[in-house]
């Protein structure tokens, strides 16, 4: 973990961000068990204060299949979806009978994200946590990183480990930083809309893999280079504008995610309070056909969605910058392809905005930030936590052959 004074690089909403404990419209653990790690466990077992012992003792169980040292047991929720050391004031009754040394490393870290690019530690959030969210994704000042020195200690769960200096030019992942550079640039790109930014980049991402696959790797930095001259020159704008918009097969997809919504989706409420709006806002119904339900759709985006988000299309672009910064974006898991991590990616900007416009649907000239903010908060608590729900919805496009640009281009453009 990182040591007292260990110099961080972060996205600047993280100096702001502090827990806001019982204020916080959710909990942390809500929908999800908690995971404990070995340490703390030992010590929950030496807790001297009878009370908290025994409920300690009930409510902890060790995790026997698959254990490791950082998730040794855990903390099952109650059948409300909360964790019961929750007080009545929503605080941890653990913190405040017998402090903070004593919470799980889970616990103490959540919502922080700390990964190692070169063994430089890195610092972000999960936006499933409302205040880290409001933070990230309400400022419409491009997003900012900078260095700081981390000037005690914090318990931290290493999500991902990335050494591209130890790769020769013939290995794509010792272009980490040109790629990162160029992506996170790209998308902060406001000459564009946020929709042809991430198309842009499924055209490069496309073309790399291409390379990648040709054994051309070497030939990269070309690549970023011809494509920065093409945007800084508009050339790409003509090919946008003749993208086809099929708003049917966008309803295939959502149609696909309802009827498997309480399997794959889980069952947080918070969330599904917003799918349910989402549906009311397209006067969804199991018996209307594709075309209905896409011409309601269309109208909802027309309507509401698309100018709302005219004045705010930051908060999808913050959004998908912490992504790329928080996931390594575009080496985000060791099976995954570079163009599979931007789908990946793609996908979390469509899945938002297809239930964003339900929602514009739904709440008409009355949509605000906060209706965004708690959809993002709340879809971000369910994908991050249930994989199976995005699983899911990139498992339908594969099948369907959508994961090439094209493919894409039919579900991100409206």
């Amino acid at each position: 973990m990182p040591q007292s004074n260990s110099i961080i690089l972060i996205p600047s909403y993280m100096e702001q961000f502090q827990c806001i404990g019982s204020s916080c419209e959710d909990t942390c653990c809500a929908g999800w068990s908690v995971t404990i790690d070995k340490a703390t466990y030992k010590k929950y077992k030496k807790v001297k204060d009878p009370a908290l012992a025994k409920k300690l003792d009930k409510v902890v169980t060790r995790n026997k299949k698959d254990s490791t040292d950082n998730n040794y047991a855990l903390i099952t929720m109650t059948e409300c979806e909360s964790c019961p050391m929750l007080s009545v004031e929503n605080l941890c009754e653990i913190q405040l009978r017998i402090g903070e040394d004593y919470l799980s490393t889970t616990c103490t870290s959540y919502p922080r994200v700390t990964n190692t690019v070169n063994r430089n530690y890195e610092m972000s959030a999960n936006l499933s946590c409302p205040e880290a969210a409001r933070l990230a994704l309400l400022n419409p000042n491009p997003m900012e990183f900078f260095e700081v020195k981390l000037e005690k200690k914090h318990k931290n769960q290493f999500f991902a480990q990335l050494e591209p200096n130890n790769y020769t030019n013939k290995q794509i992942i010792s272009y980490f930083w040109d790629l990162r550079i160029f992506s996170i640039g790209l998308i902060q790109n406001r000459n564009y809309d946020i929709t042809d930014r991430l198309l842009i980049m499924g055209l490069f991402y496309q073309n790399l893999q291409d390379l990648v696959s040709a054994g051309n790797i070497a030939e990269t930095p070309q690549l970023i280079e011809n494509y920065r001259k093409l945007i800084e020159a508009g050339t790409l704008r003509q090919s946008l504008a003749q993208i086809p918009i099929e708003v049917s097969a966008q309803i295939r997809l959502l149609k696909e995610l309802i009827d498997v919504r309480i399997n794959v989706g889980g069952t947080y409420s918070r969330y599904l309070n917003s799918f349910e709006t989402f549906l009311a806002g397209i006067n969804y119904t199991d018996t209307d056909d594709i075309e209905t339900i896409a011409s309601r759709y269309q109208h909802a985006h027309d309507m509401y969605y698309k100018p709302f988000m005219e004045d705010h299309f930051y908060i999808l672009e913050n959004y998908l910058v912490n992504q790329m910064y928080k996931n390594l974006f575009p080496f985000y898991g060791n099976s995954l392809s570079l163009m599979d991590n931007y789908v990946i990616l793609a996908l979390h900007y469509s899945l938002i905005k297809m239930h964003l416009i339900g929602i514009a649907g739904f709440h008409k000239s009355d949509l605000n930030s906060n209706h965004i903010l708690t959809l993002i908060q709340s879809l971000a608590k369910t994908i991050e936590h249930n994989p199976r729900y995005l699983q899911f919805a990139f498992d339908y496009l594969k099948k369907k052959e959508f994961t090439s640009i094209a493919g894409m281009a039919i579900f991100l453009k409206n």
